[in-house]
């Protein structure tokens, strides 16, 4: 008996000792693996109380899940407000991508290299709202990779019919991605045809004649926030022509921030044909602080002003040097004669095209032959003495904006004086 009560007694013994803290405050006792009853909602309505294990948190309830729980678990579906049916009553199907497959990685070597982006005539869209704008103003997708249904469910419905949509690891679109947080959906689409596409009617309602014109624009972060840029400002159109970087590269979409799809986009041109894409009775004005080497020579004033930049112009002096009379000798006037102004007097009196050259090669001799042929000017933007040209994105801001601002000025005018009559 004696042992029997001795094993009672160990057996009867607390396994959860309680721990008292050496603060005599009653308040502050600590109970070691402390448990508290939780519900449990079974399927009849019925609940009771079960202790909950240590350290584990307790399950939702399906109507206590949360909105993001609950997407995940349901059939994907388009509201009917928005669509007339769903997504499934539309017929449209998605495969799923195992491992292996290669047409992610295939496709993305094709449309991250520019000769083959232009002989495929595809571009590379990533992220929802550069491909919900794309789709907006009419551009043709062509494959969808995404690593959730809910991104394609964003989309409208009658845009996906006849495009391929597949299903991918969100890690392989992180490996192909250029965005620092990728969103986890990348569109194929076919090259955008500026005729074609349907512009905002906003942006059409604001329109001014004002164009652009990039010459030897290079780096993709300052072309993309040109167009940025010529889209805010209102320009009608934007010329790019040969030298320049592609449009439609990646880095260029990005740092566009949509501005492909508000204002129409002509790439590559040759300068020759840069006259076809002018308004009637157009001046070409052209942006160069640095190609005024000969005017420097002749007035001390230029130098003044920060109108030089002999880097810049060593190309010009180069061809200039050869081009001599072979009869006199004499060196012949090479440079075309184009009058210097600031930039924020009047040059907005007829239709205006803007030249923008780049920072390392500036304008070339094409677009200055093509400002002297349309009478039009130099336009100065004065800098402190000794510090280098502005940078081509912020020249263009500041020339667009400028010429927007007297476009505004001209309208407020014309507007008072017919009241007036």
């Amino acid at each position: 008996m004696a042992t029997l009560a001795l094993g009672v007694r160990i057996a009867m013994r607390p396994l959860l000792p309680v721990v008292q803290t050496r603060n005599l405050d009653a308040r502050r006792w600590v109970r070691a693996l402390r448990r508290s009853p939780v519900k449990v909602v079974f399927p009849s309505g019925q609940v009771m109380e079960r202790k909950r294990a240590p350290g584990k948190q307790p399950r939702k309830a399906a109507s206590e899940a949360s909105p993001d729980e609950q997407r995940q678990t349901q059939p994907l579906q388009v509201s009917p407000s928005k669509t007339p049916c769903t997504w499934e009553e539309s017929g449209l199907r998605y495969d799923k991508a195992f491992s292996g497959d290669r047409r992610l990685s295939s496709v993305m070597t094709i449309v991250k290299s520019r000769p083959f982006r232009e002989k495929q005539g595809k571009i590379l869209l990533e992220g929802r709202r550069l491909i919900a704008d794309a789709l907006k103003a009419g551009a043709v997708p062509k494959i969808f990779f995404f690593s959730r249904l809910e991104y394609i469910k964003e989309l409208p419905v009658d845009k996906l019919k006849g495009v391929s949509l597949i299903k991918v690891k969100f890690e392989d679109i992180k490996d192909w991605s250029d965005l620092v947080t990728p969103q986890g959906i990348i569109g194929i689409f076919a090259k955008p045809d500026h005729v074609k596409m349907t512009y905002p009617k906003a942006q059409l309602h604001h329109s001014l004649p004002l164009l652009l014109i990039c010459d030897n624009i290079r780096d993709p972060g300052n072309l993309g926030t040109i167009l940025r840029s010529a889209a805010g400002a209102g320009c009608s159109k934007v010329l790019l022509t040969k030298g320049c970087v592609d449009a439609w590269e990646p880095k260029v979409l990005r740092a566009g921030m949509g501005a492909h799809f508000q204002v129409p986009i002509i790439n590559n041109l040759e300068w020759e044909t840069v006259p076809n894409y002018l308004p009637p009775a157009s001046r070409v004005f052209v942006a160069d602080n640095c190609g005024l080497y000969a005017q420097a020579l002749m007035s001390n004033k230029a130098s003044d002003h920060g109108w030089v930049c002999d880097r810049r112009f060593l190309k010009f002096r180069k061809y200039e040097e050869e081009e001599e009379d072979l009869e006199t000798g004499a060196r012949k006037n090479w440079l075309p004669e184009i009058e210097v102004q600031n930039y924020d007097l009047d040059w907005t009196e007829a239709p205006a095209a803007v030249v923008v050259g780049g920072e390392t090669h500036g304008v070339s001799l094409e677009s200055l032959q093509l400002a002297e042929s349309t009478g039009g000017k130099r336009l100065l933007i004065p800098v402190v003495p000794g510090v280098d040209s502005l940078n081509s994105a912020m020249a263009a801001s500041i020339l667009l904006f400028e010429g927007k601002r007297q476009l505004r000025i001209k309208a407020e005018h014309l507007s008072r004086d017919r009241s007036y009559h």
